[in-house]
């Protein structure tokens, strides 16, 4: 079974987005992952990303927004994640603004990986303690030791 701290780098944890809207927050979330190779065709996964924000908000609730999508323009599952201080509007379950966003970026053809990954964040962060601990995290090390001291 993947971990999550498997598919989430440093240079991909963005301790805050400068963007305060979430499409500006998307793109801040996107480019790391073009930046290492994962994402080969930014227009093709944007597309992605936003096709499916259209269909049902990623804004889960509890300060927590989860945008995702697979698509070819994927070599391999990656993760981002973002923090905002602020918050950004993510049309959220429970009308809050999102704190923390993890931006899951997956292949066409990996669906069981895909399904597994959105999981098992999901329940990482039903988790008060996890939450707190990403939110309090000083650097990007204190973020990853967070979560595989949870995972």
């Amino acid at each position: 079974m993947i971990k999550i701290t498997e598919l989430l780098r440093k240079e991909t944890i963005l301790l805050e987005v400068h963007a305060k809207e979430k499409v500006e927050v998307i793109h801040e979330l996107v480019r790391p992952l073009l930046d290492k190779g994962t994402i080969t065709d930014e227009k093709e996964f944007f597309a992605a990303i936003l096709r499916r924000e259209n269909l049902e908000s990623t804004g889960i609730g509890q300060g927590i927004a989860i945008p995702h999508a697979r698509t070819k323009a994927v070599k391999k599952t990656a993760l981002a994640l973002g923090r905002s201080d602020q918050g950004v509007d993510f049309n959220s379950l429970d009308g809050n603004p999102c704190h923390l966003i993890f931006l899951i970026a997956a292949p066409e053809d990996k669906k069981t990986e895909y399904i597994m990954t959105l999981a098992r964040i999901s329940k990482l962060l039903r988790k008060d303690e996890v939450r707190i601990g990403l939110n309090k995290a000083k650097t990007r090390e204190d973020i990853l030791n967070v979560l595989t001291q949870y995972e």
